[in-house]
């Protein structure tokens, strides 16, 4: 298990990643978990993904809070059934692979997500593939912290039960906290001041690169 403590320039760099992934997720929707994650593993792979898992709780919740008027679950328990064996799996992953495979699997996670938002598909909505939906999310989820309020409940309990969420994970992410709530409250006075869609193509690229560096390290790792 990691020490319990992080390394103040690390500290320094992690807190401003954190606090550009918590405005945009605040902002757009997205952006904790894809902007975020490849970051931060390339910054202290520890970071990733129970810490970041917690932050996007954090940062979900407060948006649950805010929009709590179009709140729908329609549908919503088969992508939450879908969760716990994808789960399951993506926790199996990251007790055998190593590091760098990991680096790796994240970068693509990070890829995938990106392409889908581009292409934005039209997919048959039903119980089959919201649960199939769920299983993904869930292998997701447990490697690079995406997904959402819920989601990141049953992704917490996983981690818990096999050993990956640790006092040294609560550690940091108390220590990270505060950068979620600036972006946060930073996000509530932007918001009708920005252009939505520009920010969106912009966060995607930040992505994009940053899952390139990801996967450039990771495969020099195992090369």
């Amino acid at each position: 298990m990691p020490a319990l403590v992080l390394d103040p320039q690390i500290l320094a760099l992690a807190s401003l990643v954190v606090f550009f992934g918590a405005l945009t997720q605040s902002l757009i929707g997205f952006g904790m978990a894809v902007v975020a994650a490849p970051l931060l593993y390339l910054i202290e792979p520890s970071l990733v993904p129970a810490p970041v898992i917690l932050m996007g709780f954090s940062i979900a919740l407060l948006t649950l809070l805010r929009e709590r008027g179009a709140l729908e679950f329609n549908g919503l328990q088969y992508a939450l059934l879908g969760r716990i064996p994808g789960g399951l799996i993506g926790a199996g992953l990251l007790l055998v692979a190593p590091q760098a495979v990991l680096g790796m699997t994240i970068a693509i996670i990070v890829a995938i997500a990106v392409l889908l938002s581009l292409l934005r598909l039209n997919l048959v909505v039903n119980r089959r593939s919201l649960f199939i939906a769920g299983v993904i999310s869930g292998i997701f989820g447990n490697i690079a912290a995406i997904g959402g309020i819920f989601s990141s409940t049953i992704a917490m309990v996983i981690l818990g039960l096999t050993g990956l969420l640790t006092l040294h994970h609560f550690y940091c992410s108390a220590l990270l906290l505060p950068s979620v709530l600036l972006g946060y409250l930073t996000a509530n006075r932007l918001v009708g001041r920005i252009d939505k869609n520009k920010t969106r193509i912009m966060t995607l690229v930040l992505c994009s690169l940053s899952a390139i560096l990801l996967a450039a390290k990771s495969l020099s790792s195992l090369l």
